[in-house]
């Protein structure tokens, strides 16, 4: 599904989601991959649904655990990071998206410190591989962003637009969009209520939460945004929202 330059896809959990998903007429699927040696059986199922479809992947990185707890991230969420990037070479995925928790309201800063090392790691052997490297906003604002943005110049930005609503009475992707417009390289769209707490991270279909979708798709017009949108949904969500979401684009000029 293409509008302009866009390309929308979808979250796809199992090869079955990938099937529904180009059915819809979507053009990729983000695929998490929480647990890389279960997933290394999965390698050839998915290399060739790809080549039978035409469809192409990103990929989505596990969750980092405790996120103040430096051996957790060193010993189990680095190497599993590591354990991905060559799963994603076999499988053509140009783009992956991380969660690593920087608010330093919540991240204590000699972690934030390590993480932004930990990064600087795997953007290195990220490379390598011609892979992008995108750190996903959870509830931080642009400020919070500073350290990582400005240490790192080859990371880049997951922009998730229901994210943004969390723990703030303003989307934060307006911040975002503003401040780091070249280090957008993609953007997850899914809607939330707002709420001061992961907990309130809903996902839920557009129209049900209180994000102005519309206004951002603007705001990103603006910046001559043209890359990859991924709706954060199942298929089955995928499938009621999709028309909604296209008439978004549309009304946005994307």
């Amino acid at each position: 599904m293409k509008r302009g330059n866009i390309h929308l896809g979808g979250t796809a959990r199992s090869a079955e989601d990938v099937k529904r998903l180009h059915k819809l007429g979507l053009q990729f699927a983000e695929i998490p991959i929480t647990n890389p040696q279960k997933f290394s059986n999965l390698v050839k199922e998915y290399k060739d649904l790809k080549k039978k479809l035409g469809i192409y992947y990103l990929c989505h990185g596990p969750r980092e655990g405790d996120p103040n707890e430096m051996g957790s991230l060193e010993e189990v969420y680095l190497p599993k990071i590591l354990e991905i990037l060559p799963l994603m070479a076999a499988l053509d995925m140009s783009l992956l998206t991380l969660h690593l928790w920087f608010d330093a309201r919540f991240v204590k800063e000699e972690v934030i410190t390590f993480k932004v090392g930990l990064l600087r790691h795997i953007i290195q052997k990220a490379t390598d591989s011609g892979i992008t490297v995108c750190l996903e906003n959870l509830s931080e604002t642009a400020s919070h962003m500073v350290v990582p943005f400005t240490q790192l110049p080859l990371l880049n930005l997951t922009l998730d637009l229901g994210h943004a609503q969390l723990l703030t009475e303003v989307n934060t992707s307006y911040g975002f969009i503003e401040r780091y417009p070249e280090r957008i390289r993609h953007v997850h769209l899914h809607d939330n209520r707002g709420g001061d707490s992961y907990q309130d991270d809903l996902h839920l279909l557009p129209g049900e939460g209180i994000v102005d979708f519309e206004k951002v798709f603007k705001r990103l017009r603006a910046m001559d945004y043209d890359r990859t949108i991924t709706l954060e949904l199942t298929p089955s969500e995928i499938e009621k929202c999709l028309n909604q979401v296209k008439e978004l684009l549309a009304r946005s000029g994307l």
